[in-house]
């Protein structure tokens, strides 16, 4: 039988403490455990903060959502959208001119351009006009050799006269060399909208119905049937443009150069002045228009 191996003699060494056997710590239940379970960087996160966890992502994913909503479906860019405003054109109303505060002529003045002007039959013309005035526009040469008088015509508005036929033979008539032109004492030019709206005229020759006539001649007393003058504006009543008066015999063409040589006389300056006698040619400043006393017709200030 084999003998049994001697016993090795412990030996100590002096100072040391006795050995231990290594034990690897991967060979503990408890540790190998707790390394397996060990929560990711994510579970951490989560176990940390919660819901919010949960909803920083979700809000991140919605803003991120509409900020490309809002980048597709915009028409335009803010900075590309006019700001100006629309302008829309209205036609300004014409405003009803303002009578101007000077003294009146007497009521007895009429007015009316040359015989070029054609002839209405009489009592066609509008009783009632629209109570306001327009400048007919245009110009005319300078006509005469004296100082310059400058005048603009006007037109009620709704009578239903050609303006620029009435402007010419204001126009026409005033240019006349027996009319207040004469001999080189004044000449005159026919202006038109531009010089009338800055004021760059000297007197106006109107064109006004019967119903209207009280409106630019207030306190005259014209009862609709004469012409008259007030203040720069010598106003003629259509009434008797159309029709002259029944002592002219139906010389409608007479009576026009009459009565805008006698209206713009009273615009110059001029009174009234009487009949000389029986078969003396009347003044153009007479008030031919109410009656001739004896006188005969006359239309220019210097025949």
């Amino acid at each position: 039988m084999p003998r049994p191996p001697a016993a090795r003699p412990q030996v100590r060494t002096a100072g040391r403490a006795p050995l231990a056997a290594r034990v690897d710590v991967l060979d503990r239940p408890a540790v190998r455990t707790a390394v397996r379970e060990e929560p990711g960087r994510l579970r951490r996160f989560v176990r940390r903060y919660g819901w919010r966890a949960y909803a920083v992502p979700f809000l991140t994913v919605a803003t991120l959502l509409t900020l490309v909503d809002l980048a597709v479906n915009d028409p335009a860019p803010a900075s590309s959208i006019s700001t100006a405003p629309s302008v829309v054109q209205t036609p300004a109303p014409t405003p009803a001119p303002t009578p101007v505060a000077q003294a009146s002529a007497p009521a007895a003045g009429d007015a009316g351009p040359t015989e070029t002007a054609p002839v209405p039959a009489a009592g066609t013309y509008v009783e009632l006009g629209a109570g306001s005035l327009s400048v007919v526009d245009g110009s005319s040469r300078v006509y005469g050799t004296g100082p310059l008088t400058r005048f603009i015509v006007e037109v009620e508005h709704g009578i239903d006269v050609d303006g620029a036929a009435f402007a010419e033979a204001v126009t026409l008539t005033l240019g006349d060399p027996r009319s207040w032109g004469a001999g080189g004492r004044m000449s005159f030019q026919r202006v038109g909208a531009a010089e009338a709206a800055a004021g760059e005229f000297d007197i106006r020759v109107a064109l006004v119905s019967p119903g209207s006539m009280e409106r630019y001649c207030p306190g005259v007393g014209t009862g609709g049937y004469t012409s008259c003058r007030y203040g720069d504006r010598a106003v003629i009543n259509l009434a008797r443009w159309a029709t002259a008066v029944p002592h002219y015999d139906g010389d409608i063409a007479t009576y026009r150069l009459y009565v805008v040589n006698h209206e713009v006389g009273h615009a110059l300056g001029n009174g009234h002045r009487p009949c000389p006698g029986p078969g003396e040619v009347a003044p153009v400043m007479q008030q031919q228009t109410l009656r001739l006393d004896g006188c005969t017709k006359n239309a220019w200030p210097y025949p």
